[in-house]
């Protein structure tokens, strides 16, 4: 393209835009590197030249073509305009297009360029339009893969982030839901938004929230849990103090309770603040259930999580300091099952817990199908060889299964993961002081806990500090009638969740 020997000398990004065309347009390929998926659709509008400027994959061509070029070209007035004229013309009535926007600088340009917006820009124009055709293929709402249920909603979050507002907004209809929006990453530029009911969220935890997401300054954010890494109160706790979900009713429950939403364009996974211990012990269907069944179930995973905590450990420790806490036939039996095998229990429970460890994940990287077989098979012929071998006993196999089986009922995947990764310092603990060690590892476990907070609120609130009332709903769970209020541990305001006259006696 021939070069105009006045063209201005390209400044940065943020510059407000040429009033000539032709150096704006050179502007912009230059910038863009030439860029195979820039498309630059020059025309006349009455004499005066004008170009819209899209990317090819990221908006809708059938609104490109129909509602702007076809606009411009087609239904503008015949009356020629001056080029100021023709702008406002086009900005107030030409363009049947449900959203658009004034920009007047580069930075703003390429942000709506780049987010799959249309740009028109007009010669001797120092401003331009950004209409919204956003287009391109997404995979829709689907069934979660990864918090199966039985009853309750099975649809899951996508990767795009209009599509999962809306589907909060279809669980609360409220006019209070507050939805702000921000950009973070230098060059990913990625949407995030902030998800809460005004009124009942604390503005404490809201103006906090803000404040670490604002202080974030990375390149690129392609995921929720570069955010999460950034916003966590305790960086180096094995537990996790955000919660997080692709469940829209488990979301939008939590908003319910006070809790703030952040969700991140570009994956299904949605984050939860504050998330207290008992949050990530309970699942949204334990609300779709009778509140006995729900309660039975709660009890379950309590004892599921000391089971895969303190079950290998328990065993190194009573078969190698404690053999007099074991009945006697049990003791016989479990020293005949030993005889032969050539390492301590310790080097066993290693053995075994770093087999399955290594089986459930080859399980979860695999194809489904392979992945399922792998993880069944795999766990049945090597414990069964490693028998056979004489490397490890009968019992060690059944306590690691139990172990291992006993991981999977947590409904929060961050907790199992952190379930794991202390299961090895307390068996190291038990096989060097016996239940000392345990006991031990239990007081150093506790004072961790009690010592997180997220966002402000006690980790371990309502046990620590005790709050009576917002006991209703953590290890047992009450009707729903009987759930009068919201927990005073996440938010002091809007206290009312239920009428108290709604179940007449």
């Amino acid at each position: 393209m021939k070069q105009n020997s006045n063209k201005q000398t390209s400044p940065p990004a943020s510059q407000p835009l040429f009033p000539n065309l032709e150096d704006s347009l050179d502007h912009i390929r230059t910038l863009m590197g030439d860029s195979s998926d820039l498309v630059i659709r020059s025309l006349m509008i009455h004499k005066t030249s004008a170009a819209v400027i899209y990317m090819d994959g990221l908006v809708d061509n059938n609104s490109v073509q129909n509602f702007i070029l076809e606009a411009l070209m087609l239904e503008m007035p015949s009356k020629r305009q001056s080029s100021h004229h023709l702008y406002l013309s086009i900005k107030e009535k030409a363009l049947p297009i449900g959203e658009t926007e004034e920009i007047e600088s580069y930075t703003d340009l390429f942000d709506k360029l780049l987010s799959g917006e249309t740009i028109l820009l007009l010669e001797k124009q120092t401003k331009a339009l950004a209409a919204s055709t956003k287009g391109w293929r997404d995979r829709g709402v689907q069934e979660t893969t990864s918090e199966s249920v039985i009853r309750g909603p099975k649809e899951a979050f996508t990767e795009t982030l209009r599509t999962n507002t809306a589907l909060i907004r279809r669980k609360i209809k409220d006019s209070n839901l507050r939805i702000e929006a921000k950009k973070i990453g230098n060059k990913t530029h990625t949407d995030v938004a902030i998800v809460y009911l005004e009124g009942t969220a604390e503005t404490d935890v809201i103006e906090e929230l803000n404040r670490r997401l604002d202080q974030i300054d990375i390149d690129g954010v392609l995921e929720s849990g570069y955010l999460e890494e950034f916003m966590q109160d305790a960086q180096y706790s094995p537990f996790p103090t955000v919660y997080n979900s692709e469940k829209p009713d488990a979301i939008a429950g939590g908003i319910l309770e006070g809790r703030v939403a952040i969700i991140t364009d570009g994956t299904p996974n949605v984050l939860l603040v504050p998330a207290l211990f008992v949050n990530f012990m309970q699942s949204s269907e334990d609300y779709y259930q009778r509140a006995d069944i729900s309660t039975l179930i709660r009890m379950l995973r309590l004892f599921c999580f000391f089971v895969a905590l303190f079950m290998p450990s328990l065993y190194i420790a009573f078969t190698t300091f404690h053999q007099e806490m074991i009945p006697p036939p049990l003791l016989i039996n479990l020293a005949a099952q030993r005889e032969g095998v050539p390492f301590p229990a310790l080097v066993e429970a290693l053995m075994m817990e770093l087999t399955f460890e290594i089986l459930r994940e080859a399980g979860v990287r695999l194809p489904k199908p392979v992945g399922s077989a792998v993880s069944i098979v795999g766990a049945l012929v090597l414990g069964q060889s490693a028998v056979q071998a004489g490397l490890v006993s009968p019992a060690m196999v059944i306590v690691v299964a139990i172990t291992a089986i006993s991981s999977f009922v947590f409904p929060s995947y961050n907790l199992a993961i952190s379930i794991r990764m202390l299961r090895f310092p307390l068996m190291i603990l038990a096989a060097t002081f016996g239940l000392y060690g345990i006991i031990l590892g239990m007081i150093a476990l506790v004072l961790h806990l009690c010592s997180l907070t997220s966002f402000g609120k006690p980790y371990m609130s309502p046990f620590a500090p005790f709050i009576p009332k917002d006991q209703k709903d953590v290890l047992v769970r009450f009707p729903h009638w009987g759930l009068l209020s919201r927990p005073s541990s996440l938010t002091k305001k809007d206290q009312k969740r239920v009428d108290s006259t709604s179940k007449e006696s």
